[in-house]
C-alpha cells in the first residue's frame, strides 16, 4: 500500500472540462522522508516508515532523536508506516507527491475529525425531537424521549444513542479522486471533503 503524510491546507473549487464546479480539498502531501525500512527477515513484515513535517529538537525524546539520526532525517512531526510500500527508496531519501500519486487516482484519506464538544441527540444522531411545540409540549423539541428501560430489563442497554461528546475521532474517508497535482509545491487537490481541521495532519493512502 502506497501513501503519503500531508497537511490539510483548506478547501477550494475548480472547473472541469464540462464546466462543472468541483469542490476540492488542498493537501500539502510532502515532502516525506524515509525514516525506517522494515523487512520480513528482520521485523516479520515489509513496511516503509515515512516522516513528515519539522519539530524542534528540544521537543523530541532521546529515543526518537537517535531514530531520526540513524536515518539522517531531521526530527519530524509525524511518522507513519506503510505496509508493502512498492517504491524503492533508501533510508533518508525524499519522496515527492508525483512519485506516488497521479491525476485520476482513487485514494483514501485518514484524519482526526473536528471536535464539536458535548452535543445533544438532534445534532449528534439526527433525532427529530419529541414532537411539535403544541398540545402541551414544553421545551421538549430537542429532547431524546424514552430510552426503553422499564421493570424489564430494568437497565439501559449499552450503545444507546444519547447526548455526548461529538467529533475528535479518527475517521477514514474512502474512494476520493485526485483531481489535480502541483508537483513543484507538493500539493494534491482531492475531490470532496477530507476529515480534520485546517492545518491538521492527514494520511493519504492509495
Amino acid at each position: 500500500m502506497n501513501g503519503l503524510i500531508g497537511k490539510k491546507i483548506g478547501m477550494t473549487s475548480i472547473f472541469n472540462e464540462q464546466g462543472r464546479n468541483i469542490p476540492c480539498t488542498v493537501i500539502e502531501a510532502g515532502p516525506n522522508f524515509v525514516s525506517q525500512i522494515k523487512t520480513e527477515e528482520s521485523d516479520g513484515y515489509n513496511a516503509t516508515q515515512l516522516a513528515f513535517g519539522e519539530r524542534k529538537e528540544k521537543r523530541v525524546t532521546s529515543a526518537l532523536k537517535g531514530h531520526f539520526k540513524n536515518a539522517n532525517v531531521t526530527p519530524a512531526k509525524k511518522v507513519v508506516e506503510f505496509r508493502d510500500f512498492n517504491i524503492e527508496k533508501s533510508l533518508g531519501e525524499k519522496i515527492n507527491v508525483e512519485e506516488v500519486f497521479n491525476e485520476g487516482d482513487i485514494v483514501h484519506a485518514v484524519g482526526v475529525s473536528k471536535g464539536k464538544g458535548f452535543q445533544g441527540v438532534v445534532k449528534r444522531h439526527g433525532f427529530g425531537g419529541v414532537g411539535q411545540s403544541t398540545h402541551g409540549q414544553h421545551n421538549r423539541q430537542r429532547a431524546p424521549g424514552a430510552i426503553g428501560a422499564c421493570a424489564t430489563p430494568s437497565r439501559v442497554f449499552k450503545g444507546m444513542r444519547m447526548a455526548g461528546r461529538m467529533g475528535g475521532k479518527r475517521v477514514k474517508t474512502m474512494n476520493l479522486e485526485v483531481v489535480k497535482i502541483f508537483p513543484e509545491k507538493n500539493l494534491l487537490l482531492i475531490k470532496g471533503a477530507v476529515p480534520g481541521h485546517k492545518g491538521s495532519i492527514v494520511i493519504i493512502e492509495k
